[in-house]
C-alpha cells in the first residue's frame, strides 16, 4: 500500500475570498504530495505565492509560500494508493513538470462550475479539476461529475482520506524542518520515511 497527500489551503486575497464565499468553505486551494512532509507539492496555481495573476502548474516551495502568507492555514489529508497508481501520478507530474508553462489556470471555466456546466479548455485547470483529472485517471479517485466541475468542497468531502495536520504552515514547519531540495524529485529520492509529527486529530 502507498500514499499520497492532499493538502488544503487557507488562501488569503480578494479573488480567494470570491472563491471561498461561493464555495462556502475556508479552504480553497487543493495541492497534490507524495510525500507527507510536503517536499514535493504540485498544484494548478500562483506561480509566485504573493501574485495571483500569474498561475499554471507549478511545484510549492513551503518556505516562499510562509513567508508571503504566515498565518496561512493547512489541513493534510492522507489517501491510500496502490504502488502501481502512485506510479502513475509520478509519471503525469513529472511530465507536467517538463511543460509547466503550457499549463494555465481555467479563469474561462469558473462561471461554468457555478452553472454545473462541464467545461475545458485545452490545458487550462483549476487547482481541483487538475487533481481530480489526473487522480480518476490513475484509478485513486471516482467522481460523479466530469472533472471541470470538481471543487476544493468535493475533495474536502470526499470520504476516503485521513486527517493528518490542521493548522499554520509555519506551525508545520516548525514541525518539519526538512530542507526543500531545489533539484531533486520524490521519485529520485533513495526513501521517505513518516515523520514523527504524522498523527490522526
Amino acid at each position: 500500500m502507498a500514499q499520497i497527500y492532499i493538502a488544503f489551503v487557507d488562501t488569503p486575497g480578494i479573488f480567494a475570498t470570491i472563491i471561498r464565499h461561493v464555495l462556502k468553505q475556508k479552504y480553497i486551494h487543493v495541492a497534490l504530495s507524495l510525500d507527507p512532509a510536503l517536499e514535493e507539492t504540485y498544484s494548478i496555481g500562483r506561480r509566485h505565492p504573493a501574485v495571483p495573476l500569474i498561475a499554471g502548474f507549478t511545484r510549492e516551495k513551503k518556505k516562499k509560500i510562509v513567508k508571503a502568507f504566515p498565518d496561512a492555514d493547512y489541513l493534510i489529508c492522507r489517501m491510500d494508493c496502490s504502488a502501481e497508481q502512485k506510479a502513475i501520478l509520478e509519471h503525469t507530474l513529472r511530465e507536467a513538470m517538463n511543460h509547466r508553462f503550457h499549463y494555465h489556470y481555467a479563469i474561462l471555466g469558473l462561471p461554468f462550475i457555478l452553472w454545473n456546466r462541464p467545461f475545458y479548455q485545452r490545458n487550462h485547470y483549476t487547482c481541483s479539476s487538475y487533481l481530480a483529472k489526473i487522480l480518476e485517471e490513475a484509478g485513486i479517485c471516482k467522481w460523479e461529475k466530469h472533472f471541470s466541475l470538481v471543487t476544493p468542497k468535493d475533495f474536502y468531502e470526499y470520504p476516503k482520506k485521513r486527517k493528518i495536520f490542521e493548522g499554520t504552515l509555519a506551525e508545520f514547519l516548525a514541525q518539519n524542518p526538512q530542507e526543500e531540495p531545489e533539484n531533486v524529485s520524490v521519485w529520485n529520492l533513495p526513501g521517505l520515511h513518516t515523520p514523527t509529527w504524522e498523527r490522526v486529530l
